[in-house]
């Protein structure tokens, strides 16, 4: 991903994987999710810059729009071979989500699969508002 370290915890979660994730505002949040995520998948160096996409979703509420969130990046790296290098969220509320993802090729040479996550799930899905901050906690189908 980048040089900032990754802010966030795995849970364990029998035959599933989960992870905590913390931001100092909602939109940071969803960006260390879907980096956590990432992490979790894939390592080697994701620097080299091949795609630009626009991602909008809508959700019923935060919990849903992270599970939706995710699922996107998870459609990007099953579907089309895609690794979220950098996210820029241009506007975030409970119901709708606007980005820019810039995203580099999976190559086999370069890249190693850490982890195959299945599915995002809504399995004990939370995202809240806490003192010093935003955290959520999602767990993941492997």
């Amino acid at each position: 991903m980048n040089s900032n370290p990754l802010n966030y915890h795995i849970i364990d979660h029998t035959a599933d994987l989960g992870i905590l994730v913390k931001g100092p505002n909602v939109k940071n949040l969803f960006i260390r999710a879907a980096q956590a995520m990432a992490d979790l998948m894939v390592e080697g160096d994701i620097s080299k810059k091949t795609v630009i996409k626009d991602v909008s979703l809508q959700g019923e509420d935060f919990p849903d729009l992270m599970v939706r969130w995710l699922g996107e990046i998870l459609y990007l790296f099953d579907g089309e071979k895609l690794i979220v290098n950098s996210i820029e969220i241009k506007s975030i509320s409970p119901i709708k989500l606007k980005s820019t993802l810039t995203l580099s090729s999976f190559e086999p040479e370069h890249h190693q699969v850490k982890r195959e996550i299945k599915a995002v799930t809504y399995h004990q899905i939370s995202v809240e508002n806490v003192n010093d901050g935003w955290e959520a906690r999602v767990i993941f189908d492997i």
